[in-house]
């Protein structure tokens, strides 16, 4: 509504601010086209402050949201994209700063497919579909190499000319398909499927020599994703050049940069291999012949000790030591019999001079009656009593006689 003002009755400038204000509340949210000049995220800050300009009538107009907003369109928003905004307008009545408080952020044109890519991306990743673990490894010297790509493209032939100058005996199965349009996806996923059940394809390449954004749309489909995840064959994705990233950069086992860059990481080079297998011939002669050489200075020093140069030493010392044992043993027993023998002869004159036949070699006898019973006394025999007497050189018989 009209104000009553006159230059007798002016309004105060605030007064008009805050009416500003009022006005501008009642417009309540609305939607907003514009391009991001300026972009503030401060690390550790809840709010992101951006400014958003009309190219068209070079207005511009300050926009803060919460940082949770922008975080879900981050990916494939900076400063100078085009964006949608659902905000409210808000009056900064101290200022009289007009401002935006956006509630949604959505990306115009290629960043709304952009952010549609990244949605999937993370819904893909969240499955496992992109972890390494689930990445094959490529085989050394692939018997054939499966190649999908278009028709008569760069691509093919600069995956068939450098792997054919790296491998001249490779193979290949190539499978021609549209690489864009409506019926990409379609072709590409029919010919990976094929390649995979040949049971002599060793590596499938799905090759393409880059584009734009929405020319390499195919390559990030989720039924093509998914399809390659299922592959038991080892997948090679050479899509574009190093700035693209499709999403079946992702899911594929290996990553080429380019499709020359797959046909130098799936075929090995011939002169390479060459080189590399005469470089571990000679390691292997120098590791073996350091061997024998470590060997047989080995044996020479063992053979220059004393006991290898002259074997017969060793038993000619130990034949002396016997025979010196053995003259030793012999002087011990020697005066061991010789001790014994005069201890014998001591023991035997000693046993001879106290024999009763030594006393009857003096001229003593021993009398002994008939039952052998040794006469002592007188008194042991009876007169007429016979007996025998004992002498040095043999017996008498007696007979008891009275005294006289």
């Amino acid at each position: 509504m009209a104000l009553n003002t006159s230059a007798e009755a002016p309004l105060p400038v605030g007064e008009v601010s805050r009416l500003i204000g009022g006005w501008i509340d009642r417009l309540g949210v609305v939607w907003v086209e514009g391009q991001i000049t300026q972009l503030s995220r401060r690390p550790g800050a809840g709010v992101v402050f951006m400014t958003l300009r009309d190219p068209s009538y070079d207005i511009s107009v300050s926009v803060t949201c919460f940082r949770q907003v922008f975080d879900a369109v981050a990916d494939v928003v900076a400063e100078g994209a085009r964006v949608v905004v659902h905000a409210k307008p808000e009056w900064y009545a101290p200022r009289g700063q007009l401002s935006l408080r956006a509630v949604e952020i959505r990306p115009v044109g290629i960043g709304e497919l952009l952010a549609r890519l990244e949605q999937l991306k993370r819904t893909l990743g969240a499955e496992g579909l992109f972890a390494v673990e689930r990445k094959k490894s490529l085989p050394f010297l692939p018997h054939r190499v499966g190649l999908v790509c278009g028709r008569a493209s760069a691509a093919e032939r600069d995956v068939l000319e450098n792997a054919r100058r790296r491998w001249p005996a490779v193979r290949f199965e190539v499978r021609n398909v549209a690489v864009q349009g409506v019926h990409a996806v379609a072709q590409v996923v029919q010919a990976v499927k094929e390649l995979d059940e040949l049971p002599d394809v060793d590596v499938i390449i799905v090759a393409r020599g880059g584009g734009s954004v929405e020319d390499l749309l195919p390559f990030s489909d989720e039924q093509l994703v998914r399809t390659v995840s299922e592959c038991r064959t080892p997948v090679v994705s050479a899509i574009g050049h190093e700035p693209d990233a499709p999403l079946l950069d992702l899911v594929a086992d290996l990553r080429a940069s380019t499709p020359t860059d797959a046909a130098k990481k799936v075929v090995p080079d011939v002169g390479e291999e060459l080189d590399r297998v005469r470089q571990l011939r000679d390691r292997a002669l120098r590791t073996v012949q350091g061997l024998l050489d470590r060997e047989e200075r080995g044996l020479a020093h063992a053979l220059a000790r004393p006991v290898m140069e002259h074997p017969q030493r060793m038993v000619d010392q130990r034949e002396a030591e016997v025979d010196a044992l053995i003259a030793r043993s012999r002087r011990v027993l020697g005066h061991l019999l010789d001790r014994a023998d005069s201890e014998l002869a001591h023991t035997r004159a000693r046993v001879v001079s106290l024999s009763p036949a030594a006393t009857l070699e003096r001229g003593y006898a021993v009398l002994q009656r008939t039952d052998g019973a040794v006469v002592r006394s007188p008194e042991d025999v009876a007169e007429g009593d016979g007996l025998r007497a004992r002498v040095s050189e043999g017996e008498l018989h007696v007979v008891v006689v009275p005294r006289t």
